[in-house]
């Protein structure tokens, strides 16, 4: 039986890759409420000397199991018919990857709703700004010069009836006062919000490559309402080719690197948007997507975090973005999501990494960054779906790999995925039982090879 001192310190012999790799990583904002687990503590393996049939708040599962009812359970899964490796298939990890279903909210312009408040002038008069002065005003007319109007009454419009409002902002698009093409550009992305004829509408007014110019503009609010507009415009299948055509993909990537959150976050979503496009995938990556997101991946705000993630993973269905991400060093990052709760984050992370486990550098990134100690964490205490997950990626890992099922085994990882095969959801169970009998045949060969 391996103590809790000796686990510890196995651990940290394990894992001293990831330790010569220099990286910056910013904690989440205060206001996030995040639970940081320790990464190594999977190797606890202190379990009582009696197996007990009512676990209570006796602690997890997993502890309450002695050597024999490990070793029992491991030969009834001996007993099943050989596990056939095709059945670890795409269908089963597309299912899972169900957790990206909800678009990461990129398709809801909340920023938006916020930002006017965000410039509204404190009415203290000895209250100051910290921040950049606002650029002085430039005149606009009319419409344009509104800093309010409804978006209600705008959404009850028939489309045939604003064509005039939409020629009014594309022909202000290309106006030579920075303050009318901003104004412009944030009446067309109000406009493009929530309704799709809308969005046809200004697709088919010219608006597409006039936006563009303003995503590379200095004016940080003109590149953010610009970036924005296009992000709701790319909801409409058409635009998302014209949007593409008009060379829009190195320009959202330089608002990835330089914009504000809001213009990253909406970058990356604009990003998985065209992404939809399966020949995009190959473009957007070529063009140099991955860094970028992996930074936002790193320094990003929760909301950030999320749209990073979620437009990796659609890249990371092609190979070669799969290999750029790991070199842009996107397995410790995620390897750090994995072992946070809170946020939202974790799951996500874990369909990441199991997505790069697919190519052979990004199963060695995954062992050398401590991967296998952080997934057998989940497994422990994780929520039901995040067990699903880390359990599929573990099976990943270890199918072909007798190697990282020595990994596996001697981060503690038997007795958690025992009760995991006995408690976990019905999914958990299958992979969890698949990988046993997998460690089960490993040990097998290794006492038959022993003269």
């Amino acid at each position: 039986m391996v103590s809790l001192e000796n686990s510890h310190s196995h651990v940290s012999s394990t894992t001293h890759y990831s330790q010569t790799r220099p990286y910056y990583y910013t904690p989440p904002p205060s206001s996030a409420k995040v639970h940081r687990r320790s990464i190594g503590r999977s190797m606890r393996t202190i379990r009582s000397n009696l197996y007990q049939t009512d676990y209570g708040n006796s602690g997890p599962v997993y502890e309450n199991l002695t050597d024999s009812v490990v070793d029992f359970r491991l030969t009834e899964l001996s007993k099943k018919p050989p596990v056939d490796k095709s059945s670890s298939s795409d269908v089963e990890f597309l299912e899972l990857s169900q957790t990206f279903s909800d678009f990461s909210a990129c398709s809801s312009d909340i920023s938006g709703e916020l930002e006017r408040l965000a410039y509204i002038p404190n009415s203290d008069p000895n209250w100051s700004s910290v921040s950049e002065p606002e650029p002085e005003p430039e005149p606009c007319v009319g419409f344009l010069q509104r800093e309010t109007f409804s978006t209600e009454i705008m959404e009850s419009i028939e489309p045939e009836d604003l064509q005039p409002t939409v020629k009014l902002c594309v022909d202000s698009l290309q106006s030579s006062s920075v303050a009318v093409k901003r104004s412009a550009a944030e009446k067309l992305r109000f406009l493009a919000k929530n309704r799709a004829d809308n969005r046809a509408l200004i697709g088919e007014s010219g608006a597409i490559p006039v936006l563009l110019p303003l995503l590379r503009c200095s004016d940080p609010r003109t590149q953010e309402h610009a970036v924005t507009a296009l992000l709701n415009l790319s909801l409409h299948e058409p635009n998302k080719t014209l949007i593409t055509n008009s060379g829009a993909i190195k320009s959202l990537i330089y608002v990835l690197k330089t914009g504000t959150e809001t213009s990253k976050q909406n970058a990356a979503c604009g990003l998985l948007s065209l992404a939809l496009i399966d020949e995009n995938k190959l473009s957007i990556g070529a063009c140099g997507a991955i860094a970028p997101l992996v930074a936002l991946l790193i320094n990003g705000t929760n909301r950030g975090k999320k749209d990073a993630l979620t437009t990796l993973y659609k890249l990371c269905t092609v190979r070669l973005n799969k290999e750029r991400a790991v070199s842009a060093g996107a397995v410790k990052p995620l390897v750090g999501l994995v072992c946070e709760e809170g946020t939202g984050l974790a799951e996500k992370a874990m369909v990441v990494l199991s997505s790069l486990t697919g190519i052979e550098m990004g199963q060695e990134s995954i062992i050398e960054e401590g991967g296998i100690a952080a997934l057998v964490e989940v497994i422990e205490d994780g929520s039901d779906k995040g067990k699903e997950f880390a359990v599929m990626t573990l099976l990943q890992l270890c199918v072909d790999s007798v190697r990282n099922r020595g990994l596996l085994v001697r981060e503690g990882g038997i007795p958690p995925l025992v009760a995991l095969s006995q408690t976990g959801t019905a999914k958990a169970k299958h992979k969890a039982e698949t990988l046993l009998t997998y460690l089960r045949e490993s040990r097998q060969e290794a006492s038959t090879s022993t003269p």
